[in-house]
This record gives structure tokens, sequence and C-alpha cells, in this order.
């Protein structure tokens, strides 16, 4: 494969265009959705896993130089010869560089799909919510932590309203309006009073999911999980499941992933361990069906929930949580083949 990326690298550097419509023709044969570099990524899944480090940064590579390579020749041309016949007199004096789809709203909408295929619907709420819905009626204690100044942004202290930290007030509100059974989750943006730097910030995305009904058990949470990861990461993707603690889920779990980039057998991605952590997740509380005005004694459930970014830092190897929310045009035009 290495002969197939070094091939293609000396064709693209010897490409020449002599107008826009030639560069856009490069940039759809290389960089779009179906061109040569996007192969190359379908191809990836099938190198060795011993390979794969050396591959995913040899395409990473390619990438970046074809992209640097059309950017090139499109400076070439747009700022050719006023004398060239094949210069478009109707734009404008300054070259203005557009952006693509941010990856975090691809991510969130491939998360959404797979969980749609599962029978799950979208549901949305306030980011604005009062102490209720985001803590209360979640079981969490009047002397939780994250009732605290240092993780919480209260805008009123009485009566207590505030961002929300979680979409978990997603899930109270649609069980206080909807008896079950209902299977639905919760994409949306929360807040959190933290120091922002290249591993957090104070305001993230999540995907939270919810599935109420007459004997819903553990099993049934593990096999939507594991269905989720494979179609997200790859059919080859194993799971575990890790005891754990939340207030409005009991028994609680986090559950990790193998990691994609050695195989499961240990690399600096994944601290050695082969597994790589991607959510939290378990069985709701029965103090939180009740307070919803569900009969615990008759309806079950489970519930989980992950961080978008997360996801998507998997997925592309973002390390830096920043690069999300500052829209540099040259950090959205790598995902340009994500389409």
């Amino acid at each position: 494969m290495l002969d197939k990326i070094n091939a293609l690298k000396a064709e693209i550097e010897a490409a020449t265009a002599a107008n826009a419509a030639d560069v856009e023709a490069l940039r759809i044969k290389y960089l779009s959705k179906k061109g040569e570099v996007s192969l190359l990524m379908n191809d990836f899944r099938n190198v060795p896993a011993e390979q794969k480090r050396e591959i995913g940064q040899a395409i990473n590579a390619l990438k970046t130089f074809a992209t640097e390579k059309i950017n090139s020749l499109r400076e070439a041309v747009e700022n050719g010869p006023a004398t060239d016949l094949n210069l478009d007199l109707s734009r404008t004096p300054a070259p203005w560089r557009l952006g693509t789809r941010h990856p975090l709203s691809l991510v969130r909408e491939e998360m959404i799909d797979i969980f749609r295929r599962l029978g799950f619907t979208v549901a949305e709420g306030p980011e604005i919510e009062d102490d209720w819905h985001v803590f209360s009626a979640l079981n969490f204690a009047t002397d939780h932590p994250a009732r605290d100044m240092q993780d919480t942004f209260f805008i009123n202290r009485e009566p207590d309203v505030l961002l929300r930290t979680h979409t978990s007030s997603v899930q109270v509100r649609a069980m206080e309006k909807h008896q079950p059974p209902f299977r639905i989750i919760m994409p949306g943006r929360v807040y959190r009073n933290e120091a922002i730097s290249a591993r957090a910030h104070c305001f993230f995305h999540q995907v939270e999911g919810l599935y109420v009904d007459k004997g819903v058990t553990f099993a049934d949470l593990r096999q939507t999980l594991l269905y989720f990861a494979q179609e997200m990461f790859g059919p080859d993707t194993k799971i575990r499941l890790r005891p754990s603690y939340f207030p409005f889920t009991e028994p609680s779990a986090e559950m990790d992933i193998s990691c994609d980039l050695c195989g499961g057998k240990g690399c600096g991605f994944c601290k050695h361990t082969g597994w790589v952590e991607i959510l939290g997740c378990g069985m709701v509380d029965p103090n939180v069906l009740e307070a919803c005005g569900i009969d615990s004694k008759v309806y079950t459930g489970f519930a989980f929930g992950m961080g978008i970014e997360r996801i998507t830092n998997l997925k592309y190897r973002v390390s830096d949580l920043r690069l999300f929310s500052e829209n540099d045009v040259r950090f959205l035009e790598e995902f340009t083949s994500a389409h």
C-alpha cells in the first residue's frame, strides 16, 4: 500500500492547472468523498494491525500534501496575469476561502443515523434549565459536588436557574410528558465551569440515549452499544463494560472500545491498554422513574451518554478541543473528503 501512496503523491506533485475548472477537477479527483485519497482511507481497514500506524501516517501526510498542492494551484490560477483569457473577471478582488461542514456536525449526524436505525427518535430541550430537571429529578443529592459553582454556571441561585451541565435534563422532560414505551436520543450543547485547554472546554456537545419499556435489561443496553460501536468504528470493534457510579443509573458502567489504531495490542494513543473509554451508561435508577411519574415496578430502562467531541477525536485524531470552536477555515478544509 505504501507503493500506491508514493505513486499517488508523485502523480499529485506533477499535476498542473490552467484555470479554476482544472483545479476543481483535481480536487474532486483526489480529495472528494469518492476521490483517490478517500479510497485509500477505505482500504485502510484491510491493513494488518502491525502496519496501521505507518500506513495511517502516510495517508494523512498524503492528504495534507494534496490539499496544499491544490491550494497552491488555486492561488496561482486566481493570481495569474490579467491577460489570461481563462481568468474569471467577475470574481471579487479578494479570493474568499470557504470552509466545509463542521466535523462535530458530521459526527453528530452519523451518530443520530445509527441510533435511528435502532428505532430511536430525536428529542431536544432548553439549554437554560432549573435545578429540578438538571439535578433533583436525576437523584443528585443536595450536597453532590456537581451542584458546586466550580462545575455549574448558575444564572440565578434563588430559584436555581442554570446552564445545563448534561442533556439528561431532556430525559426528565420526556419522561414527565410521555408514558413508556419510548426510545429517544438527545443531542445538544452543555456547559461546565472548567478551564479551557487542549483537553477541556467550558462548553461541549453530548448525545444521550434513553429506552424505557417493560422488561428492558442490561443485555439490551449492551447489544445497543455494541451495535453503535461497530457501526461507528468498524465491524471488528470490541467493547467492554466496567462498573462505575452515576446518581441516575443503577447499576452503572463505563464503556471502552478496542483501540482501532493498534488493533487492541496497546499504543501511545490508548496508553498501552488496548482500550479507549467513550461513554457512561447504566439502568435507570427506580428513584428517577418514580420522580418523573413512571411506575418503576412495571417499567425498567437504560440510559447512556457520550461526548461528540470525544467520538470526533477518535475518528479524526483531533488532539486540541479548542480547534472545534475557533472556526479556522484551514482546519475545516481538512474535512472536505469526510462529506
